[in-house]
């Protein structure tokens, strides 16, 4: 098969990363050869082969598509409102975005295959969804809704309570979605609060 057309280039490199995903997912490591991951979508292994150039770097790619989702899905929260509001935004837009790729979230932040590891070229890209975190933080305490605090330290507390959550939520744990509302609502409310500024106690 020859190299996709340009416009074509994006719908299959999109189908063969969720076709991979979705396959790891649900039937393990065993299950994601290039015949196979080419069968799934209907094309060729030369196809897979030519985008990804062998199962390492389809598994790189695939970990790097959903850190992409991810920055995508923070991109649109607010950064100008309030901070605690856009800070809690920040926090759904997690959930949210774990929850429309199930199927690349266990690669992004788990290790279903032992011997995948980014490397640091891609470990350096996905930083930016870590430095955004870290900034809404920033922003909670600069204007005074924060305690003073390293904003690092404070977002890496954030960070592990949604990925917590999440994880919990994809594994059905969490109940309903009426009862996983309630529970990271509570959460994250809780969370907050015990990073907030101490009231002026009255003279």
């Amino acid at each position: 098969m020859a190299r996709p057309r340009t416009r074509d280039y994006d719908e299959l490199r999109q189908a063969l990363l969720d076709a991979a995903g979705r396959l790891l997912a649900r039937e393990g490591p065993h299950a994601l050869s290039t015949r196979r991951l080419a069968r799934e979508v209907r094309t060729s292994t030369t196809a897979v082969y030519n985008l990804y150039g062998d199962k390492a770097g389809l598994l790189r790619a695939m970990f790097l598509e959903g850190f992409a989702r991810l920055a995508d899905t923070f991109a649109a929260v607010p950064t100008d409102g309030d901070p605690e509001t856009d800070l809690m935004a920040l926090g759904q837009a997690y959930r949210s975005a774990a929850l429309a790729n199930p199927h690349l979230y266990e690669l992004m932040f788990g290790r279903p295959i032992a011997d995948f590891r980014p490397d640091e070229a891609a470990l350096a890209q996905i930083q930016g969804t870590f430095d955004t975190l870290v900034r809404a933080v920033a922003r909670c305490i600069d204007s005074g809704w924060f305690a003073p605090a390293d904003p690092h330290d404070v977002a890496v507390h954030l960070n592990a309570l949604v990925h917590g959550l999440a994880s919990l939520e994809l594994l059905g744990s969490l109940g309903p979605r009426a009862q996983a509302d309630r529970y990271w609502r509570i959460a994250l409310e809780a969370a907050f609060r015990g990073h907030r500024a101490p009231m002026p106690v009255s003279p």
